[in-house]
């Protein structure tokens, strides 16, 4: 083999080790800011109104490294109960990474399930029957695993579009 793919051969496979440095615990890096949470009006379903938890969130990097590939994922759940009951998914920032210090636009994530009723969206909210819900936050960069962001009450309030 001649020098020059001897030498090719070796950089080649020196770049992964190159890009390889610890990993990023999210749960100290990123910062959950502007928690708010309610109930967003989904329209009619089959005739009835239908609500659903929502939560806004903005994320701050408090790393001194850029993550990559950002995604989020929130679980809804009952008050009371550990099944989840829904959830919503968002790409939180994409290749070109949260840089240090910096913050995500303001994510929205609802719930695809929610209550249907007759009755009017502040009404359910009164209704005898009506459980509050929870979401579970949880994040990840690149291809690492999923990481516990936040847990945070759904406020029994209506949302504005």
């Amino acid at each position: 083999m001649n020098v020059v793919l001897r030498v090719g051969l070796v950089l080649l496979l020196a770049l992964p080790l190159g890009s390889c440095g610890p990993s990023i615990d999210l749960s100290e890096a990123l910062q959950v800011e502007t928690v708010a949470g309610g109930w967003l009006d989904a329209g009619t379903v089959y005739g009835k109104k239908k609500l659903v938890p929502a939560v806004s969130v903005r994320l701050t990097n408090r790393s001194d490294r850029t993550l990559p590939v950002l995604q989020v994922n929130a679980l809804f759940r009952r008050a009371g109960d550990a099944e989840e009951w829904g959830s919503a998914f968002l790409m939180a920032v994409g290749s070109e990474g949260l840089s240090p210090r910096q913050s995500t636009k303001t994510l929205a994530l609802k719930s695809q399930l929610g209550y249907t009723s007759e009755e009017s969206p502040p009404d359910m909210l009164h209704n005898s029957r009506f459980v509050d819900a929870r979401v579970d936050l949880f994040a990840r960069y690149g291809s690492s695993r999923w990481v516990p962001i936040g847990a945070y009450p759904i406020a029994r309030q209506l949302l504005a579009r």
